[in-house]
């Protein structure tokens, strides 16, 4: 199927915001709204939920935990997941998962980035773009013989105290 018609809107026309240090970016708590289309059965769903960026307590990484309602052939239920972020000095980072094995490198200091994971046979292709001080979006294309899916995110900042 061609996902171009499938996803109309572009990642981003707006110039993308450079971030030098991706970790002091993303760090806080997030709201979180993402789209999933299975592009080979047509089948859509939602997830509405948060997403925070806190200090590990080993000291040396950053947890992403979201948290959320997920809505799929209509039933709504409780999703979450949990990554972890290793920084480096160049204001880089490794995204792991959260056993620790590796998912893809992230560097948003030109406000975009594109990653790649390969999962057993079916392939993740990822984009990143920074469009404020205070919103990204991420575009996840999984591909192969299990998954034809599209997934679209918008993650705002949210106020302190919300």
């Amino acid at each position: 199927m061609n996902r171009a018609a499938h996803d109309p809107v572009p990642v981003s026309d707006a110039a993308p915001h450079p971030v030098p240090d991706v970790v002091a970016y993303l760090s806080g708590r997030w709201t979180v709204d993402r789209t999933l289309l299975d592009l080979a059965t047509g089948a859509q769903g939602t997830f509405h939920g948060t997403a925070e960026f806190r200090a590990a307590g080993d000291g040396a990484r950053v947890l992403h935990v979201e948290q959320g309602e997920l809505t799929w052939n209509g039933s709504v239920n409780r999703a979450g997941r949990t990554l972890g972020l290793l920084p480096r000095p160049d204001g880089t980072a490794e995204v792991t998962f959260a056993d620790g094995r590796p998912f893809h490198d992230l560097d948003l200091r030109t406000g975009r980035w594109t990653a790649r994971h390969p999962c057993a046979r079916d392939l993740y292709d990822g984009t990143f773009t920074v469009v404020s001080p205070d919103e990204w979006h991420l575009r996840w294309y999984a591909t192969g013989p299990a998954k034809d899916q599209l997934h679209r995110s918008v993650y705002r900042r949210q106020a302190e105290g919300a």
